[in-house]
C-alpha cells in the first residue's frame, strides 16, 4: 500500500488529504500526472497554443457548423430577392448602396470618387435602403 496525496491528483481539493491506495493504483496516477505534462510540454514546444482572437480561421471553424441544404437554398433565395431589390433602383443610387452598403466603404470616400458632397451620397443610400425595403414588402 503506498500512501498519495489527493490534492496532489484532484483539483478541486483545496487541503492535503491523504489516502492509502494499492501500489497499482498509485503508479497509475503518477504515470497519468507525467503523460499530461508531457502533453502541455509538447504543446508549448510546437506552439499549438490557438487563440480566438487571432483572425486566422480557426474561430470560425469551431464556432460555424456546416449549413443545411435547406439552410444553403434559403440563403440563395434570400440573395436573389436582395439581388432584385438592388437592381430596381436607379443606377447612381444603385451603386452608392453597393458600395456603401455592401463594400463597406464610407459616404465620404464614395462622395470624393464620384465629386459630390458627402451629405448627398448618405441621402441617396438612406433613400435606396427605403426603396428596397418597400419592394422586399411587396414582393416577398
Amino acid at each position: 500500500m503506498t500512501t498519495i496525496n489527493l490534492k496532489d491528483f484532484y483539483a478541486w481539493y483545496t487541503h492535503d488529504e491523504y489516502i492509502d491506495v494499492p501500489d497499482e493504483v498509485a503508479e497509475e496516477l503518477k504515470a497519468d500526472k507525467r503523460y499530461e505534462a508531457a502533453y502541455r510540454r509538447r504543446v508549448t514546444r510546437n506552439k499549438a497554443q490557438y487563440s480566438l482572437d487571432c483572425d486566422d480561421g480557426i474561430e470560425n471553424s469551431a464556432c460555424l457548423h456546416e449549413p443545411s441544404p435547406e439552410e444553403l437554398v434559403l440563403r440563395q433565395e434570400r440573395f436573389f430577392y436582395l439581388w432584385n431589390a438592388l437592381n430596381t433602383l436607379p443606377e447612381t443610387q444603385g451603386r452608392r448602396v453597393e458600395a456603401c452598403v455592401i463594400d463597406g466603404k464610407r459616404y465620404s470616400e464614395v462622395g470624393r470618387a464620384e465629386g459630390v458632397h458627402s451629405g448627398s451620397v448618405r441621402g441617396s443610400v438612406l433613400r435606396g435602403l427605403e426603396s428596397m425595403k418597400e419592394y422586399l414588402k411587396e414582393n416577398w
